[in-house]
């Protein structure tokens, strides 16, 4: 029998990971910049953590949650977002509080079943971020900044910053209202989850990707204009934070993002290189979702990152994988030669040197074209007149120069600048 992956999944094979190691690698620089510290939680929680945060009337949540059932017939789920599970641990270890400014990042898979995509799988990786503790604009300007200095840092381009407020709970019923007697005409014409949507929260069908409806929602009213004093104030110091940050963006009334539980600030950067799934990170205040998760009211706000659509970006700005290449590949010929070979190979290592050797007792020719493979910066080829003399050629793989080392001076010429010009 032949085995695949599961369909909405894919293998991160060798040639690929320097790659994700590299945006990893630029999140955690660029968060831990601004004082984020990292958390981890499960991969799967109780249903409930999901269902209570997000919204019932999500797609997420009516079609795209993994949800099963354990032995003893508790209902868990697959994450399919952070945020909640953050929320849910930090109330859970008394991290959160009014008094105390949190700040966190997280790394991980995550699970939606929807169907597969460029850049969108049923087993994808975000990056995010979490801040506890603060409803001032500052804060929200800082987190913008942070999703854009992690994107120059990763060499993206063609980037744009989408933003609006969808206010909060004393004045979003009024919106609402205004929403449903919008749509009360127009719905019959669009789509059945917009149907849907009209019965449940009318704010969702603004989230609505269908063209047929696109036309509808273009002239329906925006948030902007419902907000109350409070809310209104909040987005004006908000957007001039970002305007003295000198950070580009775009008022995007339409924008509500995908998630219940956001309130006020909502944005989302978007690359114009993706086509129609175009957005590269979006997030936004949830000033009570700690509250109704059952802890105090704390207000905050957060992001996250598509890791995939990262790829698929630098995939099309052909940004080389950045693989750590070998140091040092040890070639030798016969037994004797082997054994002085593999005991090199150890002090190499442990003198920090990325080094390997030939394990499949391959002729001389073969080795080489291993280390080519390996892109080697050098080669060290030790045979019979190599171990009379106790010592042998280091080649350089990418000039062909090649320099004459003892064996006693290999490890430390090659942990400095050595004969050869290499310097490491």
């Amino acid at each position: 029998m032949k085995y695949a992956a599961p369909r909405g999944t894919k293998d991160i094979l060798p040639d690929d990971s320097p790659l994700w190691q590299f945006i990893e690698g630029a999140c955690r620089e660029t968060f831990e910049l601004f004082n984020y510290r990292e958390i981890r939680t499960p991969i799967f929680e109780a249903t409930d953590v999901f269902t209570r945060s997000i919204g019932d009337s999500t797609d997420i949540v009516k079609k795209e949650m993994y949800t099963f059932p354990d032995r003893k017939g508790r209902s868990l789920t697959l994450r399919p977002e952070a945020t909640a599970s953050v929320v849910r641990a930090g109330l859970e270890n008394n991290l959160i509080s009014p008094d105390n400014l949190l700040k966190v990042y997280y790394l991980g898979p995550m699970f939606r079943y929807e169907r597969p995509q460029a850049g969108r799988q049923r087993q994808f990786h975000q990056a995010g971020v979490e801040a506890f503790g603060s409803n001032d604009p500052l804060l929200d300007a800082e987190v913008i900044q942070m999703a854009v200095n992690l994107f120059q840092a990763l060499g993206l381009k063609e980037l744009e910053v989408d933003i609006n407020s969808v206010g909060c709970k004393k004045c979003r019923p009024a919106y609402l209202e205004a929403l449903k007697k919008y749509f009360q005409e127009n719905v019959k014409h669009m789509c059945k989850d917009c149907l849907a949507r009209f019965e449940i929260n009318p704010l969702r069908i603004l989230d609505c990707k269908e063209e047929p409806c696109q036309k509808y929602i273009a002239k329906a009213p925006a948030m902007v204009d419902h907000l109350d004093a409070e809310c209104k104030e909040h987005f004006k110091r908000m957007v001039g934070w970002l305007d003295g940050l000198e950070i580009k963006y775009k008022i995007n009334d339409r924008l509500v993002r995908g998630l219940d539980y956001y309130t006020r600030t909502a944005f989302e950067v978007v690359s114009k290189q993706l086509g129609a799934q175009n957005a590269v990170c979006g997030g936004g205040r949830y000033d009570d979702l700690v509250e109704e998760m059952g802890g105090k009211s704390v207000p905050a706000i957060g992001f996250a990152i598509g890791l995939e659509r990262i790829m698929e970006i630098l995939r099309k700005l052909n940004v080389e994988s950045r693989a750590s290449n070998v140091g040092l590949y040890i070639a030798t010929i016969g037994d004797e030669a082997r054994k002085v070979g593999f005991d090199l190979l150890s002090k190499a290592r442990d003198a920090g040197i990325s080094a390997d050797f030939d394990y499949q007792g391959r002729s001389l020719k073969a080795q080489m074209k291993a280390a080519d493979r390996l892109k080697a910066e050098y080669v060290y080829i030790i045979g019979e007149e190599e171990l009379k003399k106790r010592s042998a050629i280091l080649k350089n793989m990418e000039t062909a120069d090649q320099h004459e080392i003892a064996f006693d001076e290999l490890i430390d010429n090659f942990s400095g600048e050595c004969g050869c010009g290499c310097e490491h």
